[in-house]
C-alpha cells in the first residue's frame, strides 16, 4: 500500500527542527508531507532549504487540526494517511508494523503505535497512550493513561489490541475510509476530532486497532498546553458534539443530561482550586454547544449507530471512589 506520512505546521518552526529528523531518518517507505496552515513564521522557507525532498502543501487559511488536514489530504493520493504531529519523535521500523497489519485484516481501517512521553520517556504519554475507550458519557481515557494517571511502561501493553479511537498524535488511517466516514469535522477546530472519527468509522462496523510493536514520542501541548483555557473549552464542547452525533437514539437525551451535569460539577472543581479561566471555558463551551445543537444534531447517523461503545458505565466514579487508576483494574 502507498504510504504517505503528514505532518500538520502552524507556526512550527522549532518543533520541525527538533523531530523532523528523527522522520526523515525512519521513514524511507513512505512519502513525507508537511500541511502548513498559513504560517507567519518562516516554517516553509526552512523546509526548502533543509529538507527540499519534503514535498510541502500550503493551506490558505489555519483551519485547524481538522480543517487543515482535510483541506491538505485532498491534494495527496496514497491508500495509507499517517497523520503525524509535529511534535512527535519517531523509531526505527515504526511505520512497518502498523501498515502491516493494517494490510492484513481489512475490517481494521484506523489505527496507532504505542505512544511515550518524550520527556519521561518509560512512561506512556497522556494524548493516546496505548490506545483511546469513551466510558458511556463520552469521556475519553486509554490502555495507560486514566484521567490524569499515567502508567509507566512495563510492557504490559506490548500487545496489538482493538480500541475504540486511536489518537490524533499518530494516526494512522486508510485513505478510502477517512473520506468515505466524512474526513473530519471541521466545526471541532481541534481536539477530540480522532475519538468523533473514530465513533464514525465504529459506527460503520469497521475497526481500529493499537499495535504496541511499534512506538513514537510525543512532546504533547505544543500547539495548546493543558494550562490553556481555550484546550478545556474545545475538549468539554467537542466531546459533547461527538455525544450528540453518535450516541444511539434511545439513550441520546438522557446521556447529555447527566454530562451536562457531570461537566457543572467539573466546573465547579475549576472554581474552588482557583481557576476561574478554565470555569467560564466550561461555561462557554455548553454555550457553544446549545448554539450549535441544531447544526450538530443534523450529522447524526440514525441508521449506524452501535449499541454499546463503552467499556466503563461512568469512569469518573471508577476513579475517585473505587480508586481504579490504571486500565487493566476497570
Amino acid at each position: 500500500m502507498n504510504t504517505a506520512v503528514v505532518i500538520l505546521n502552524w507556526n512550527g518552526k522549532q518543533l520541525l527542527e527538533t523531530f523532523l529528523p528523527s522522520v526523515v531518518e525512519n521513514t524511507s517507505e513512505a512519502t513525507i508531507f508537511v500541511a502548513d496552515n498559513a504560517s507567519s513564521d518562516n516554517s516553509i522557507q526552512f523546509l526548502k532549504t533543509n529538507y527540499p525532498e519534503i514535498k510541502i502543501i500550503q493551506n490558505k487559511i489555519n483551519g485547524g487540526f481538522a480543517k487543515g488536514y482535510n483541506d491538505a489530504l485532498k491534494h495527496i493520493d496514497a491508500d495509507i494517511f499517517v497523520l503525524l504531529n509535529s511534535d512527535v519523535e519517531v523509531t526505527q521500523n515504526w511505520l512497518t508494523p502498523v501498515i502491516n497489519h493494517l494490510k492484513a485484516h481489512p475490517e481494521v481501517v484506523a489505527a496507532q503505535p504505542k505512544i511515550l512521553d518524550y520527556k519521561n520517556k518509560t512512561y506512556f504519554e497522556y494524548a493516546g497512550a496505548a490506545g483511546g475507550f469513551i466510558d458511556k458519557f463520552g469521556y475519553p481515557f486509554c490502555r495507560g493513561r486514566i484521567f490524569n494517571t499515567i502508567e509507566e511502561d512495563k510492557g504490559q501493553y506490548n500487545d496489538i489490541s482493538s480500541i475504540f479511537w486511536a489518537s490524533g498524535a499518530c494516526f494512522f488511517v486508510k485513505s478510502a475510509a477517512f473520506w468515505e466516514a466524512g474526513g473530519f469535522d471541521e466545526d471541532y477546530f481541534a481536539h477530540q476530532e480522532e475519538i468523533d472519527l473514530c465513533w464514525r468509522i465504529y459506527n460503520k462496523n469497521q475497526k481500529v486497532s493499537y499495535v504496541g510493536t511499534s512506538r513514537v514520542y510525543h512532546l504533547g501541548g505544543a500547539t495548546l498546553k493543558n494550562s490553556n483555557p481555550k484546550k478545556t473549552f474545545l475538549n468539554f464542547r467537542n466531546s459533547l458534539f461527538s455525544l450528540l452525533k453518535n450516541a444511539p437514539s434511545n439513550q441520546l437525551f438522557y446521556l447529555i443530561f447527566v454530562r451536562m451535569l457531570l461537566d457543572g460539577i467539573a466546573a465547579t472543581q475549576f472554581l474552588l482550586s482557583f481557576q476561574p479561566l478554565h470555569f467560564l471555558a466550561v461555561c462557554k463551551a455548553h454555550f457553544s454547544f446549545y448554539a450549535n445543537f441544531k447544526k450538530i444534531y443534523h450529522k447524526r447517523l440514525f441508521n449506524k449507530c452501535i449499541k454499546k461503545y463503552y467499556k466503563v458505565y461512568l469512569l469518573i466514579y471508577l476513579y475517585i471512589f473505587k480508586h481504579k487508576k490504571r486500565f487493566n483494574s476497570l
